[in-house]
């Protein structure tokens, strides 16, 4: 069963926000910081880490 990327994360989101219930401006700083950095010039030095 092939399952896309963005179908698992959306499940692991709304269970995890479901379950944890963290507060909304949590929420929002981490999507909007991950975005920032993925367009920065940190990203190979993020994706260097990751790998």
């Amino acid at each position: 069963m092939d399952v896309p990327l963005w179908l698992a994360l959306l499940v692991v989101g709304v269970l995890g926000v479901k379950l944890i219930r963290p507060p909304w401006w949590l929420i929002a700083v981490i999507l909007l910081g991950g975005y920032l950095l993925a367009d920065s010039l940190l990203a190979p030095v993020i994706n260097s880490l990751v790998k």
